[in-house]
């Protein structure tokens, strides 16, 4: 059963803050709760950017997800 759209954003930020890398691919957050589908994960995810917890980062070529106080500490 698919976490509830709370739980799932603790999830998310659990594993943003503990992930060894300060940006993760979208992907990398479809494991905080394999039984929702990747759609429901990402427009989480991008709610958490609306919210201030996340923040995209760019390579150029890709977009990816962190946690604001990690991203600028690893610039």
């Amino acid at each position: 059963m698919a976490l509830s759209k709370e739980e799932l954003k603790e999830k998310i930020i659990e594993k943003a803050t503990k992930s060894p890398k300060p940006q993760l691919y979208i992907k990398d957050f479809y494991k905080c709760d394999p039984d929702s589908k990747p759609r429901v994960v990402k427009n989480v995810a991008n709610e958490l950017v609306r919210e201030e917890k996340l923040m995209f980062w760019s390579s150029g070529s890709t977009t990816m997800y962190g946690i604001p106080s990690r991203i600028k500490k690893d610039d």
